[in-house]
């Protein structure tokens, strides 16, 4: 049989960007075998769309564009960029100390922490606060190793997150060692930024409770601003991110003075 005819690049774009968006990180090397390209063509074809603003290139691969950022459900989130989530958990789980009060903040990212934590049988005496059920009933068999704290408040279903009211009062009476933080951007100029008002809230108040502030950000999240403002860089103690992340990036970013830490 001949071999099936090549894919007209106006389409093969198309379905790059449609997977793109869908995925919210691809690899180059993952749509040159799915689409029977070269790499070098897979650059060109990303290179085109980015010029255009329908994405937008970072070390690797791409991701969607810098259009207003929206709020995906938690299990959305759970696939994208999921290795390089399971590598920052890691990361941030090794600085956690037995006998040690740490606040894991609402998101896939210290949901994966809360998952590296309950693994660790070195740990012991580790009062953890939260306003997420997701990691409270992830950090449920580690008792009693572990104290789990949920803050209280009123439910939002899309992250099975609390927050305000109630949540501030809790939050407000504590002084954590360290606190673990997602986010849905950080930006040289934006900041730390999230895409629902709630839950930023609730954020801020995290800041204010632990002595140490980390940012947990996967690389898709820097160099992009979301609708609410959580913190300046100067606010924050730690940048814990992946290895993908755009080198340029990362530079603006440390020229602020921000610390970063690639997992």
């Amino acid at each position: 049989m001949p071999d099936a005819a090549p894919i007209p690049a106006r389409i093969r774009r198309d379905r790059m960007l449609s997977l793109v968006r869908e995925r919210e990180f691809v690899r180059v090397a993952e749509l040159a075998e799915r689409f029977e390209v070269s790499e070098v063509t897979v650059r060109t074809d990303l290179d085109a769309l980015a010029d255009r603003g329908l994405l937008r290139r970072v070390r690797g691969g791409a991701v969607p564009g810098t259009g207003p950022l929206v709020e995906r459900r938690f299990e959305e989130s759970t696939v994208a960029a999921a290795a390089e989530k399971r590598d920052i958990a890691r990361a941030a789980a090794a600085m956690v100390q037995s006998g040690e009060t740490v606040i894991l903040d609402v998101g896939t990212t210290t949901t994966a922490i809360a998952q590296e934590l309950a693994r660790r049988d070195d740990l012991h005496d580790v009062t953890v606060f939260t306003s997420s059920l997701t990691i409270a009933m992830a950090l449920e068999a580690a008792t009693p190793g572990f104290t789990v704290v949920v803050t209280g408040g009123t439910l939002r279903p899309a992250q099975h997150s609390l927050v305000e009211p109630l949540a501030g009062l809790v939050l407000a009476q504590i002084r954590a060692g360290i606190a673990f933080l997602g986010c849905n951007g950080v930006d040289v100029r934006g900041g730390v930024t999230n895409v629902n008002l709630p839950e930023t809230q609730v954020k801020k108040l995290i800041l204010q409770a632990a002595q140490r502030r980390v940012i947990c950000a996967d690389h898709t999240k820097l160099g992009a601003v979301a609708l609410a403002h959580v913190c300046s860089l100067d606010e924050v103690d730690l940048l814990l991110t992946d290895r993908a992340a755009d080198p340029e990036l990362l530079d603006e970013l440390r020229e602020t003075g921000l610390t970063i830490q690639l997992a």
